[in-house]
This record gives C-alpha cells, sequence and structure tokens, in this order.
C-alpha cells in the first residue's frame, strides 16, 4: 500500500497540529504550576529553562538539571523530579507516576486546582 503525496501532507499536517498543541497544553499547565510555587511562570516557554525551576519546585539542587542530559538516567531523575513534584503539591505518588508518563495532563491538574504547594525540605 503506498500513500500519495497529498495523504502524506495530510498526516504531516495533523501530526505538527497535534504536537504543537500538547506544546501549548504543557506550557499552560507549567506556566501555572511554577507560578504557584511561587518561580518566574514565563520560564515554562523557554526549553531547558523550564528544566531548572522544575528541579527547584521538586526540592532538589538546580544542578540536577544538568542530568537530564546524560542518557538513561535522565529517567530516573525525571521520574524523581515528578514524583517530588507531586509530593510537594500534597499529593499521592500516583500523581508522581502519572506527572512522569503524562505530564501534559498532570501539570494542568496541578496548576488549575486547588493544590497548594509547600516548599520540600531540602534534600
Amino acid at each position: 500500500m503506498t500513500l500519495s503525496a497529498d495523504t502524506l501532507a495530510t498526516l504531516s499536517t495533523l501530526g505538527t497540529v497535534f504536537g504543537l498543541v500538547l506544546y501549548v497544553v504543557f506550557t499552560a499547565g507549567l506556566w501555572k504550576t511554577l507560578a504557584k510555587a511561587g518561580e518566574p511562570g514565563w520560564t515554562a516557554v523557554i526549553p531547558i529553562l523550564n528544566w531548572y525551576f522544575m528541579v527547584k519546585i521538586s526540592g532538589r539542587p538546580g544542578w540536577w538539571m544538568l542530568l537530564f542530559f546524560v542518557p538513561i538516567l535522565n529517567l530516573v531523575i525525571w521520574l524523581m523530579v515528578a514524583l517530588d513534584t507531586a509530593y510537594a503539591f500534597g499529593k499521592t505518588t500516583l500523581t508522581g507516576i502519572l506527572l512522569f508518563f503524562l505530564p501534559w495532563i498532570i501539570y494542568l491538574v496541578l496548576g488549575f486546582s486547588d493544590a497548594t504547594y509547600r516548599k520540600p525540605l531540602a534534600n
């Protein structure tokens, strides 16, 4: 089965639109979550810089954002940051795991719900 050029162009356009929608939803949720944690919300728009602030609100040291550049280890670090962020907002381990797998949804929940940020103790 071969796909025509029009079909491929349509699929490419739909994929791009879907990706942009996910980015906008993720950014809106992260912006609101960062603002709720007392950090500048606009940093949610800037890739890599937003990692620094996600690590900070989780209670981990800021230099941990560099660990996102290490393959395999970055998955472990992201899981730890997701769990710590969920705990900082008074949520459960399940929320932290969902934050790891579905951040564009869970950041919306954290940012727009009545969850309150409690600064975690230094680790």
